[in-house]
């Protein structure tokens, strides 16, 4: 069983987790949810919110929670422009919004509404802008406006452009700071957290847990990379990085494959954090698959510049030379990624070129504020993100569930693919994922 573990005690102070040792005593739980990343616990509260009476179990490989994906982010409260008019993703962006605002207010979780401004460079980027504009005004998106050069100096006074988007419903936060507060909420309502449980086997079993007197209730163990195990009636997996390994283990298809893309980002010197008072991103390029680099202020009131967007050589890797072996063969022999590497080899080197060499990276910021000089910047931290593609090369840019076969997926639920802004979404991702639950499991 789970023994000689650590539970996670999620008592915030200062934002810092404490873990402690302890025995888990309690091995059956109706529901066994796998991932400790913001998608996983915002679900698992969700759960044991809507359905106090039944036991949950939270299950994660690493001691603490939230430190993938869910701890390096660029903190942004997306409002939910980019998306196309009535898709899930925009609905889920917009409604995750509010209650990520509205539950940082209920909470007293620190956040800042600085804004974000889209700038056009170019006269050619401003149809781009005013469809932006467009599509955000279908979405729904709180207070948009299109404001000219003027405009954006009262914004930001050391940006540059000929027209932007101005949103002032932007937000930034931190949000491994808000998954900790949702794993608190779990853990006051009842639940159990698991931490250092590398889950690696799920499947049915023929006996009662030794001792049990509840027969065939808990008819699944979930097994870790130790032997350790719990027994419950369902479980559903948020494996972020991982979740099509996770799949797997149920008999789903290996696709849609996670192949890991690593973002470097730029600081500002502290001496310069006032050039940026809110976010300031370029106009996307339909023409190549990420936003481009931008200027993103943070909670500590440092100023972060960029991402690039490079395969990383291992699904947690946040330095240029992590490497692990069985992650850089399973992206390299996608036959998915080599198309998409073929169809953006040209935006693909730049990127490379641009992390090696961070002038490069510094001149392209310069078209957003002059007074940048290579001097202003250092190398920052890193982040991964769990990018689903499909074997023809298309980023997976929507929620993929999947079960498995079997009596194992029957009472299994894999969220495959959570994509991004996954973390500004949580909440509202939360609720339609508990809905798939209740739906498929009738709890």
């Amino acid at each position: 069983m789970f023994r000689n573990n650590w539970r996670t005690s999620l008592l915030l102070k200062e934002s810092t987790q404490i873990a402690e040792p302890c025995l888990i005593t309690d091995r059956t739980y109706d529901v066994a949810v796998v991932g400790g990343g913001i998608v996983g616990l915002a679900t698992v509260r969700e759960l044991i919110l809507r359905h106090p009476s039944l036991s949950f179990v939270l299950l994660e490989k690493e001691k603490e929670l939230a430190v993938h994906q869910s701890g390096h982010n660029s903190g942004v409260i997306h409002s939910g422009i980019y998306y196309t008019p009535g898709s899930l993703k925009a609905r889920l962006c917009v409604r995750g919004a509010t209650l990520a605002y509205e539950y940082c207010e209920k909470k007293g979780l620190p956040y800042k509404k600085c804004g974000k401004l889209i700038v056009a460079l170019e006269h050619e980027e401003i149809p781009r802008l005013q469809a932006l504009y467009e599509r955000g005004m279908k979405n729904n998106v709180r207070d948009l406006s299109i404001i000219d050069a003027k405009g954006i100096r009262e914004r930001e006074p050391f940006c540059r452009g000929l027209m932007a988007l101005d949103s002032p419903y932007t937000g930034i936060v931190d949000w491994r700071m808000v998954a900790l507060r949702y794993g608190q909420d779990f853990e006051e309502a009842g639940g159990t957290v698991v931490t250092d449980a590398e889950v690696d086997d799920i499947t049915t079993v023929t006996e009662s847990p030794a001792g049990s007197a509840d027969g065939m209730k808990y008819p699944i163990a979930v097994r870790d990379k130790k032997g350790n195990e719990v027994r419950c009636r369902y479980v559903l997996t948020c494996g972020g990085l991982y979740s099509d390994r996770l799949s797997q283990i149920s008999g789903c298809s290996p696709e849609p494959r996670i192949v890991p893309f690593r973002g470097d980002y730029l600081v500002l010197k502290p001496e310069k954090h006032f050039w940026a008072r809110g976010n300031i991103y370029p106009v996307p390029d339909p023409r190549f698959p990420f936003l481009g680099v931008h200027f993103t202020p943070r909670m500590d009131g440092s100023v972060w510049l960029g991402p690039n967007a490079v395969l990383a050589f291992k699904r947690e890797g946040y330095k240029v030379y992590d490497f692990n072996v069985r992650d850089f063969a399973d992206a390299l022999s996608f036959r998915g990624l080599q198309k998409l590497v073929m169809k953006n080899v040209t935006y693909g080197i730049g990127e490379m070129y641009r992390g090696i060499f961070i002038g490069a990276q510094v001149k392209i910021l310069q078209k957003y504020i002059p007074e940048l000089s290579l001097s202003d910047v250092l190398r920052g931290p890193a982040g991964v993100r769990a990018q689903a593609l499909d074997r023809d090369g298309n980023l997976v840019d929507d929620f993929v569930f999947d079960g498995g076969v079997g009596d194992v997926g029957s009472r299994v639920l894999h969220v495959r693919n959570a994509p991004s802004p996954a973390a500004t979404s949580s909440l509202a991702i939360a609720e339609m994922v508990a809905d798939e639950v209740e739906s498929r499991f009738a709890l």
